[in-house]
């Protein structure tokens, strides 16, 4: 019999090991480890080819006095850093833990997302007060001119954005990369289509009004990764986990009769981690009953940290049963 156990327990664990790799193939992990491998180069040409750009677009819009070229280039800007934020946090995420930061540098992955949605929203600002007063008295434009370097916007991001879509599904930074460059191809072929209407009408107030569409459109974009990248810094449980759903399976897991303390966090932007106290009376199988747990978590959930703590008595006695203790 103690052989068996012996044996038991150890088949478990194997078996773990190779669900774990697989869900991390495949599951919400995937993105994370090939993350640097497929998005690196992407990265890089996304960064190279937007702060070009940018410079270009800069440099059109104060010569050919187009605000819109203006905020494009701020919306493009933005961009950029919100790529190398989120390029950086790749790598972060994939270094070791070490000393006293035992989840390595995973954290960053969230600030990055937070510093990137306030450093838009000061961009915004700026754009706004300027286009206001355009509007009030409108300066000429130089239309052709605009539209052909809006139109080189819209080629550039389209392109960067096809690079990021593999990743999108996965991971709020790459979704993030994502999500920027298709806005921005967006917003170029409006400034090509209102460079154009200003060059037929000479309606020179459609540029700032422009503008203020493009503000628009950033707010509307930036405002979701704000409040997804400030739920992530306060440890909330990530988007698309239902905490209630968790709690009813663990449940009704075999034998037990109770569930505490329950916390969900994402530990990045890829890796959430669970920790609860379980109320297991008999406790048989305890090995074989923790490794089936942990597995359903992360085939179930996708959680793939998971902590359990399992107590054979009532859970009256543990200090950290009642619902308003954390």
């Amino acid at each position: 019999m103690a052989h068996d156990h012996a044996a038991h327990p150890h088949h478990h664990d194997h078996h773990h090991d190779h669900n774990h790799d697989h869900g991390h193939t495949h599951g919400l992990g995937g993105h994370h480890h090939h993350a640097p491998k497929d998005f690196g180069r992407a990265f890089a040409v996304g960064v190279v080819l937007n702060t070009g750009f940018v410079v270009a677009e800069v440099a059109a819009g104060l010569w050919f006095g187009s605000l819109a070229l203006l905020a494009d280039a701020g919306h493009n800007l933005s961009d950029v850093m919100s790529l190398l934020l989120a390029w950086g946090a790749v790598a972060l995420a994939k270094r070791q833990p070490s000393g006293r930061r035992t989840y390595g540098l995973r954290k960053a992955t969230i600030l990055a997302s937070l510093a990137n949605a306030i450093l838009l929203l000061v961009a915004v600002g700026a754009i706004v007060s300027e286009a206001i007063r355009r509007i009030a008295e409108p300066a000429e434009v130089a239309a052709a001119p605009v539209m052909i370097v809006a139109a080189i916007g819209v080629i550039i991001n389209t392109a960067t954005a096809l690079m990021f879509m593999g990743g999108a599904k996965g991971d709020l930074n790459i979704r993030g990369a994502f999500l920027h460059m298709a806005a921005d191809a967006a917003v170029s072929l409006a400034v090509v289509i209102g460079a154009g209407v200003i060059a037929l009408t000479s309606l020179y107030w459609l540029d700032p009004a422009l503008s203020l569409l493009i503000v628009a459109v950033i707010l509307i974009g930036t405002w979701g990764l704000l409040r997804d990248s400030v739920d992530l810094a306060l440890d909330a449980a990530p988007r698309g986990i239902d905490v209630e759903a968790v709690r009813a399976w663990l449940n009704a897991l075999p034998g037990v009769t109770g569930v505490h303390d329950l916390h969900i966090w994402a530990m990045s932007t890829t890796e959430t981690a669970l920790t609860v106290h379980i109320t297991r009376p008999e406790n048989t199988e305890p090995d074989a009953f923790l490794h089936a747990a942990c597995e359903g978590l992360q085939e179930r959930f996708g959680i793939g940290h998971a902590t359990l703590q399992v107590e054979m008595g009532e859970a009256a006695h543990c200090r950290l049963a009642p619902a308003e203790v954390v």
